[in-house]
């Protein structure tokens, strides 16, 4: 009789534990606690026009503020945008300060090692950039032995020391030009969308694109790397699709950059 109560007891702690481990796994679904939460952390940069940046009455702007808000209300809460400089972003996601990030980020070979990236939402090319009176530098090739500004740890930055350059890091798109306008650094590399809507702000300057790559990269929202992010995903997959469908990404990319980026 005592085996049989010992037996007993040794199953109903087993179902005990089993069923706290299913409570445990629940409550670590990302999902689950950004819905129970009510809202969804978002990354971005905030002065990166026309991606994210401050208009008037410091309302925070931009193609990707628009994108996560539409994702967000898909998957039933809001969007809690939280601005910080480029090369924090991904740190800030990896603290788990963030729950995504939404910030024209380009699927790389590197970054897809640790990250899980969604299907994606836009398509640009980089473009490299000289001062107007600039005759040394006409390709990528030409940046040899040059000097170049960019985020640190962007992919500008990267490809442009692949191609030799020396690059000087800064935090934003404006900072960047401003140094090839002064004759500070040779070049710049950005995509093509960003220094064409700079162009129309300042349409004065005397900067231009000398070449562009070849092929368009992919840009997607990237989440951490585990199982407790895989709902996640594919919730943020299926948002990105019905804002394909219904036209919403395709109209915000001709409000911000007078083109469709979406395709």
């Amino acid at each position: 009789m005592k085996k049989i109560i010992s037996l007993m007891l040794a199953v109903l702690m087993l179902a005990s534990m089993l069923t706290a481990c299913g409570k445990s796994s629940s409550s670590s679904d990302l999902l689950t606690q950004i819905q129970k939460r009510g809202t969804i952390i978002v990354g971005l940069e905030g002065d990166w026009a026309p991606w994210s940046f401050v208009g008037e009455g410091d309302t925070l702007m931009g193609f990707d503020v628009e994108v996560a808000q539409a994702v967000a209300a898909k998957l039933g809460v809001k969007a809690d945008i939280v601005p910080g400089e480029w090369d924090g972003l991904f740190a800030g996601m990896d603290a788990r300060r963030y729950d995504i990030v939404v910030n024209g980020v380009e699927v790389t070979p590197d970054r897809s090692e640790k990250y899980d990236f969604s299907d994606p939402y836009a398509y640009i090319r980089t473009a490299l950039i000289v001062r107007g009176d600039n005759e040394d530098i006409k390709s990528f090739e030409d940046l040899k032995g040059k000097t170049t500004a960019n985020s640190i740890a962007s992919t500008y930055m990267t490809l442009a020391e692949e191609y030799g350059a020396t690059v000087s890091g800064v935090a934003t798109l404006d900072e960047t030009l401003t140094m090839v306008l002064q004759g500070r650094v040779d070049a710049t590399l950005n995509a093509n969308v960003s220094f064409t809507d700079y162009m129309a702000q300042h349409p004065d300057e005397n900067l231009k694109i000398v070449a562009t790559t070849d092929d368009a990269s992919l840009v997607s929202i990237p989440v951490r790397k585990g199982d407790n992010t895989a709902s996640l995903l594919t919730a943020i997959n299926k948002a990105l699709a019905e804002l394909h469908a219904d036209g919403t990404i395709s109209e915000l990319s001709v409000k911000y950059f007078g083109e469709d980026i979406s395709k």
